[in-house]
């Protein structure tokens, strides 16, 4: 019996935001989240205490991934991935099929599950739907995702519908699967069928009646047009349970949380923030800064100057380009506290705006100065 409880506690009055909070074993979401990825069990360059420290209540790591290196029976015998890295709150993993679609090359989709090869040092394996419990349930993560193939884009109607069926037949799998256990896990579905709406619409409707803890909408984000990631988003906020957590998997731009948060999107994760970040590329309220650039060579002002990240309070773009040209790692360190740092306040202020009845107001204002210049900026 899973112990994961959802509770909506507020709803704009002017849209289908929502805000609530989501209980599992190890503590309180607020929603909407953004969920920080820690693929391998950290988020790049950041320790526990820091993510702590910005705000965050869960973060997300891969199946796959952890299966490969270090191993889930080596976590297991640690006592869960909580403790091997040193994270309390709550934690996401999700089963490793995105990983099926962008390692295309390596693996191999049958009935039964996907013949995959190590990326790593080509060995081979093989993820059931039943093996995929097993080991997500070794890494005993708060929330675990079912297996699915994460749909190509673009994909013919007959692909995606043979797919999308696949990926219910895995569901029910894992379903099976899971209640085997008394884990007080919950189990997550996965919605997929690319950008046909009737695929998609049978299957959320099929998944409803199999019945999840949480259901997740998958195979977006992966080439196809905004208008067709916002008519999917908007057609199956229509169908999913509304006292169940939607999660829109993978999707993560200032303005796509916006855009889906006003669908009633409840949960979003996204590389983004933590990669650009790498690249020397900072989020702020007036879009997008490239720090890198020789424009901010002597330029002595803080990323953002209202922003309260331990970045903006103690050091300048100057310094923090300098550390970046020279491949220093603080300097990265640094752009990667600050943007989290801004996804972070950005749900809050989301929170507070649909708790006071204002987030079309908030939206509208936020997209308005985030979009100038095309959503970089000139700050001379």
């Amino acid at each position: 019996m899973n112990k994961l409880q959802f509770k909506i506690l507020k709803k704009d009055k002017h849209c289908a935001a929502r805000y609530g909070e989501i209980i599992t074993p190890h503590g309180k979401i607020s929603t909407p989240v953004f969920i920080p990825v820690g693929t391998l069990g950290a988020v790049k360059s950041m320790s526990p205490d820091e993510l702590e420290e910005i705000g965050y209540e869960i973060i997300l790591s891969n199946t796959y991934h952890l299966f490969l290196r270090p191993g889930d029976e080596i976590i297991k015998k640690a006592g869960g991935i909580h403790n091997f890295i040193g994270w309390k709150k709550p934690i996401l993993t999700d089963s490793g099929g995105f990983q099926v679609m962008s390692l295309q090359k390596f693996r191999k989709i049958t009935d039964d599950g996907i013949e995959f090869q190590s990326h790593i040092d080509g060995s081979y394996h093989f993820f059931s739907p039943e093996k995929v419990m097993q080991i997500e349930q070794n890494l005993g993560a708060d929330i675990i995702m079912v297996l699915d193939e994460c749909t190509p884009f673009p994909s013919s109607y007959e692909y995606a519908k043979k797919s999308a069926d696949l990926s219910l037949k895995w569901a029910i799998r894992c379903k099976e699967e899971f209640q085997k256990s008394n884990s007080n896990q919950a189990l997550f579905s996965i919605v997929q069928g690319s950008v046909f709406d009737d695929i998609r619409e049978e299957n959320a409707k099929q998944l409803l009646e199999i019945g999840f803890d949480g259901y997740a909408i998958g195979g977006l984000a992966v080439g196809e047009d905004k208008e067709d990631l916002n008519r999917i988003v908007k057609l199956l906020c229509n169908i999913l349970f509304e006292h169940k957590p939607r999660y829109l998997m993978g999707v993560g731009t200032p303005i796509d949380l916006l855009e889906n948060i006003e669908k009633g999107i409840d949960m979003f994760d996204c590389v983004m923030p933590t990669r650009i970040a790498r690249n020397g590329t900072v989020y702020t309220k007036k879009g997008k800064l490239i720090i890198r650039d020789s424009e901010f060579k002597e330029d002595f002002k803080p990323i953002e100057n209202d922003c309260n990240c331990y970045a903006c309070k103690n050091f300048s773009r100057a310094y923090i380009r300098h550390l970046i040209k020279i491949k220093e790692i603080l300097g990265i360190r640094l752009t990667t506290i600050h943007n989290l740092t801004f996804y972070c306040n950005l749900l809050n202020d989301i929170r507070s705006a649909i708790m006071n009845d204002n987030f079309m107001e908030f939206k509208r204002k936020f997209i308005e100065r985030y979009r100038r210049q095309n959503g970089y900026y000139n700050t001379n």
